[in-house]
């Protein structure tokens, strides 16, 4: 019989870690980790996502998205990764000026089913996103996970921009929560962006995910193909590959409907990006359907005026 802090993991695991954003390892376009930030500059760091878009065309133009985007995800001991390469329509000049600013992830992670409230805070340290994460439902924020994500430009040019945010410690055993997005500008009026996804997991985040995929999560799936079933339909990865693949595409989606909102009104803006981000995610039904759409804007407005008036919740997880 599950225990009853297996079937609480269990029911919160779909996206509890967010990069949250779960977050995110630094990639370049080698590979998640494959360098340290630290050791690359602008120049060489701009140079490899355009080399890697040359090396994408294929797969941006060709692929079951419906749009330009390439994914990747992968499984070692302990740890799991998922990494988003795409074309957006949006000026560079648009995405450096709104996606250096902790502020704005804020805005961008609310929109996750699992992000509960978003608060950026500056430090003497430098700034740090407040982040509780929960369940598919209403939550009070003592129930909710809080993770303190620290946050920081890597580099900002006028070709180049990359974004980091990171937590050594999350809910239930996970840890070394990485987020990295890097962009270049493109000839044609868009931008190349790179949006990579990684943690930890010890003991009891195995067990929790075990819990999950043996009941709420037994039919869930991710977006890469393993093969073909009997009946002709493609068989995709589950798992925590899979896990990892849809929420990585739930954060890439969060960016693009934030930017697509910036054209409205501020007041505006809001309710474009919730409509927005529902509207993507349905697009892949197998994958992210979740609740329906009346309820996620309810929960996501409420959610939202809490954001904005409320301190950080307690650390409880």
């Amino acid at each position: 019989m599950t225990s009853p802090l297996l079937r609480r993991a269990a029911a919160i695991w779909t996206g509890a870690t967010p990069c949250i954003f779960a977050l995110f390892m630094l990639c370049t376009g080698t590979g998640i980790g494959a360098v340290n930030a630290a050791e690359t500059t602008p120049s060489t760091s701009s140079a490899a996502l355009r080399a890697r878009h040359g090396a994408l065309q294929d797969r941006l133009t060709n692929n079951a998205f419906q749009r330009p985007l390439a994914l990747d995800s992968s499984e070692a001991a302990g740890s799991v990764r998922g990494s988003i390469y795409a074309l957006i329509d949006h000026p560079f000049v648009t995405v450096s000026a709104h996606l250096n600013n902790p502020a704005r992830w804020c805005d961008i992670l609310i929109l996750h089913l699992n992000t509960k409230y978003c608060r950026a805070l500056t430090t003497g340290a430098g700034s740090i996103l407040n982040v509780n994460v929960g369940e598919k439902r209403d939550q009070a924020l003592d129930d909710t996970y809080r993770m303190d994500m620290v946050y920081r430009v890597g580099a900002k040019t006028a070709d180049y921009l990359q974004v980091l945010l990171n937590a050594d410690a999350g809910p239930l055993g996970t840890s070394n929560y990485r987020l990295a997005f890097e962009a270049v500008p493109l000839d044609n009026g868009q931008t190349f962006i790179h949006l990579s996804y990684a943690y930890a997991y010890g003991l009891l985040g195995q067990l929790a995910m075990q819990a999950y995929l043996g009941t709420a999560g037994r039919d869930r799936v991710g977006f890469t193909q393993s093969g073909i079933q009997a009946d002709g339909q493609p068989r995709h990865i589950g798992g925590m590959r899979g896990a990892v693949e849809r929420n990585t595409m739930r954060y890439y989606l969060a960016i693009e409907a934030f930017l697509g909102a910036l054209s409205q009104p501020l007041p505006a803006q809001l309710e474009k990006r919730l409509h927005d981000w529902f509207t993507a995610t349905e697009l892949y039904p197998r994958q992210l359907h979740e609740i329906e759409r009346s309820a996620y804007l309810e929960m996501k407005r409420r959610e939202y005026r809490r954001q904005q008036a409320t301190l950080p919740a307690r650390r409880t997880g």
